[in-house]
């Protein structure tokens, strides 16, 4: 089997159900067909659709597996029979449906089409954007619709080709009121619910830019498979180059103008990030410019707009300013790029050259670079000048500067002979040489001070026009002269140098700051940390690896015992190595952690499971052995011949041992129940149920609750009637024992969209801070420390059943004072054949 090719997945997204992408499964099936493929048809479900239904006829059905749950029969995807047919292509439906228990080779129906694709079968499937595990989230905020059946996004990633099947909200509101989606019964709630326009529209726009990101992808992996450099506009994407500066705001502003981004719905849709957005806002840390001097509080400041403009942000490590923002440019496949004007004023422009965005500009090529004016343009530089590095050029300007200065200066000194004193000469030549030390450095200073040595003996110190090397103290003067000069020197050299070296540092901390947020704010996982790597040094890729590669083409370094963080791209330089060092620590500890978690996860059920049987052990060594205590009491009082009990005597005995048994039992039943719950093999009896024949049997053991509403007036629901009946008897009991003496417990019911509602109320002391969380946890009553009112098992049991019946089990606040608790189950009239839950919208 491992020499079988794997076979090919397509997947058809769609933004809602009803869209049309059975339809077009099955028709690109006839398609192939009629070409000769080999096609069969594993699952389709057409909803009883006459269109989609039609689109069959023709082509090869494989027979569906017939499979027994909960008392009824269901059908499911036949793996074995469609592995035995092997076909070259086959059509599955409904890619993240959960298979029946025991109904198929894998709980998931994905997990089936797994299989077929290791088996060599290539398959056509479709799917929902709700459906993705990524946006289930997003999903439910925006539709109010909880998402039960959900398929791992890099699954569908993974595919060869997702086609995405799209129709206007308009139109497919149309198509749902002609019918060709759901039964009449159910288009009216339907559209007044999921379907609303603004749900679609946001669903549109969910699977469009989830898809585009698809997109980018593919589009990232090709352009560096095949070294392309070029910008290829396939859609504008914006960077804003940001100094930490005050004028960030508004080029962050300007840039997502550019980038037609007027607010955060394109990334943040129900308040969660999606994908998507053109705007990218990037920092560069660095020695100089960009990296000393930067405020930190403005960045982040600035990084909270960029996301709130939707946009992203990225920090990215770079000796050359403008070099590293074309680069990350390119690797971005940006359009534009966005500048402040320079800071710096005109004459400081003069004399130190063309900064960062002339050289951007030069270096741009096909990337328009726009310059946004600031209010701080012009008025000087907050942070230090990007020419206060020993760049190529300083090193050639330092030495002639110490050659072409002192010369100019003597020009200049030998007009005004007569009026300056020697003294006042040599300090012009000393002044003149710490200037070329802060242009070269100290070997340009010492360059300058004996230049200007000579030129003071020669044109200053009598004998003027010649060198007079025999008088003591013009050989003092000019000793002291050099001496001074290449002191200063050196003392300037060496400052400039630390202050270099501090701004590294700065920049480093900048750097790792920057990731320590990005983890801290997004609980980054491991695949995003080394995203986030490749991103800052500017590498091709970045990979975990468990032993380094035998090449020499890749960067290899230590992130922990086992694992090794492997770049490809440039060589980084040695200061580079340390943060790249420290970012491979943090991916090494990222790595622990979620061994660790996994550890944990693996350990929790076994710890619960331990708090669990301790709690039972406690609780049970009160509340079984009390009523068998009182029965065990009673009986032997019948069975003593010692005394003679008169025949009410004897009466109440017998009560007493009934009673008592008929409690344990109810606590033995509760508790084989739960048993059965956690064990999954509770069988259930779902019918349509009348709540007026259930009520009046479930609150005979509480004479204190009454029933508020016309229950004759509420239609069937589905449930299955005794449990039902327990459900309501524990709740109202749990009720009742909390209820104020003379305080009756109201027991109401209503439907609405399809499901009724029972609700529970009682005008007790409510929930304690904090206690909803463990409200249905068994074995434990809220407020209680001495077990002595029960096993705790009714809320535990009462949450179980109900979920077993396909419902809901809320508590709430009741107005007042008190707890209500809400039993919600569908109407027996809006439900359909037994499938895997989902909501409403589920069909395909």
């Amino acid at each position: 089997m491992n020499d079988v090719p794997r076979g090919r997945l397509k997947v058809y997204l769609g933004a809602a159900p009803g869209v049309g992408k059975t339809y077009r499964m099955l028709d690109e099936a006839r398609r192939r067909a009629s070409r000769g493929a080999d096609v069969v048809v594993g699952y389709a479900e057409c909803h009883g659709r006459p269109l989609t239904e039609a689109m069959i006829d023709g082509l090869e059905v494989v027979a569906r597996l017939r499979c027994g749950y909960r008392g009824g029969e269901f059908e499911e995807m036949d793996v074995g029979a469609v592995l035995a047919r092997r076909p070259k292509l086959v059509i599955v439906d409904e890619f993240a449906h959960t298979n029946i228990p025991s109904g198929g080779r894998h709980p998931k129906r994905w997990q089936d089409v797994e299989g077929l694709l290791a088996a060599g079968i290539d398959v056509i499937t479709a799917v929902n954007i709700q459906h993705l595990e990524s946006l289930k989230d997003v999903v439910e905020k925006i539709t109010g619709v909880p998402q039960h059946e959900t398929v791992p996004d890099e699954i569908v990633r993974r595919a060869e080709q997702i086609e995405v099947v799209d129709i206007p909200p308009e139109g497919l509101r149309r198509r749902m009121a002609h019918g060709n989606i759901y039964a009449p019964e159910k288009i009216d709630a339907a559209l007044a619910n999921y379907f609303r326009p603004g749900n679609l529209t946001a669903l549109r726009r969910l699977a469009l830019l989830w898809v585009a990101e698809r997109v980018d992808e593919e589009l990232r992996s090709y352009r560096a498979e095949h070294a392309t450099g070029g910008v290829w506009e396939t859609r504008e994407r914006v960077v804003v180059a940001l100094t930490g500066g005050p004028e960030g705001d508004t080029l962050v502003r300007r840039a997502a103008r550019i980038a037609d981004l007027p607010h955060s719905r394109l990334r943040s849709i129900g308040g969660t990030p999606v994908a998507g957005g053109a705007l990218l806002a990037v920092h560069v840390a660095r020695s100089d410019s960009l990296a000393a001097g930067v405020s930190h509080a403005s960045l982040a400041r600035q990084r909270r707009l960029v996301e709130d403009l939707g946009g992203s942000y990225h920090s990215v490590v770079g000796d050359d300013v403008a070099t590293a923002l074309v680069d990350f440019a390119r690797a971005e496949n940006a359009t534009q790029l966005v500048l402040g004007t320079s800071r710096r004023g005109r004459l400081e422009r003069f004399l130190t050259g063309p900064g960062t965005g002339e050289t951007v500009t030069a270096l741009s090529g096909d990337i328009d670079v726009h310059r946004v004016t600031h209010e701080r343009a012009g008025r000087g530089t907050l942070l230090p000048s990007r020419r206060r590095t020993l760049s190529t050029g300083r090193l050639i300007a330092g030495p002639v500067a110490g050659l072409v200065l002192p010369v100019l200066l003597t020009a200049a000194l030998a007009q005004v002979r007569g009026t300056v004193n020697l003294t006042s000469e040599a300090l012009l030549f000393l002044l003149a040489v710490v200037g070329v030390a802060c242009i070269g450095g100290v070997t340009s200073a010492v360059i300058a001070s004996v230049t200007a040595s000579l030129l003071l003996n020669y044109w200053f110190i009598p004998p003027i026009g010649q060198f007079t090397l025999d008088d003591p103290n013009a050989l003092l003067a000019l000793g002291v002269f050099a001496v001074v000069a290449a002191v200063v020197a050196a003392v300037v050299d060496r400052s400039l140098r630390l202050s270099r070296r501090a701004a590294r540092a700065t920049a480093e901390a900048e750097t790792m700051s920057s990731l320590a947020g990005s983890i801290v704010r997004g609980g980054q996982t491991i695949p995003a940390l080394l995203e986030r790597t490749r991103e800052t040094f500017g590498m091709d890729s970045a990979e975990l690896v468990d032993e380094p590669p035998d090449g020499a083409d890749a960067t290899v370094v230590s992130a922990g015992p086992g694992n090794y963080l492997v770049l490809r791209g440039r060589t980084p330089s040695s200061s580079e190595r340390r943060v790249l060092a420290a970012f491979a620590a943090h991916v090494g500890s990222a790595v622990e952690r979620a061994r660790l978690a996994q550890a944990a996860a693996e350990v929790e059920p076994v710890r619960a499971a331990d708090r669990m049987r301790t709690a039972l052990l406690r609780a049970v060594g009160h509340d079984l052995r009390t009523p068998l205590a009182a029965g065990w009491a009673a009986v032997t009082s019948l069975r003593s011949r010692e005394v003679e009990f008169t025949p009410e005597d004897r009466d109440e005995l017998l009560a007493t041992a009934e009673e008592s048994m008929a409690r344990l039992s109810r606590l033995v039943d509760n508790l084989l129940d739960l048993s059965r719950l956690e064990a999954g093999v509770l069988t259930l009896n779902l019918r349509a149920t009348v709540l007026e024949e259930v009520l009046p049997t479930a609150l005979a053991d509480t004479p204190t609750a009454e029933v508020h509403g016309e229950l004759e007036d509420m239609p069937p629901l589905l449930a299955d009637p005794p449990l039902l009946e327990r459900v309501i008897a524990n709740l109202v009991g749990n009720a009742a024992r909390y209820s104020p003496p003379g305080t009756p417990v109201l027991v109401t019911a209503s439907a609405l969209a399809g499901r009724a509602e029972v609700r529970i109320i009682d005008r007790g002391p409510g929930l304690p801070a904090g206690g909803r969380d463990r409200l249905f946890e068994p074995f434990q009553r809220l407020g209680d420390t001495d077990n002595t009112t029960g096993l705790g098992l009714g809320l535990a049991l009462a949450r179980g059943l109900t979920e077993a019946m396909e419902g809901t089990l809320t508590p709430e606040d009741t107005p007042g004072g008190g707890l209500t608790m809400v039993v919600s189950l569908p109407l027996a009239d809006r439900v359909q054949p037994f499938r895997t839950p989902q909501h409403a919208g589920g069909a395909t």
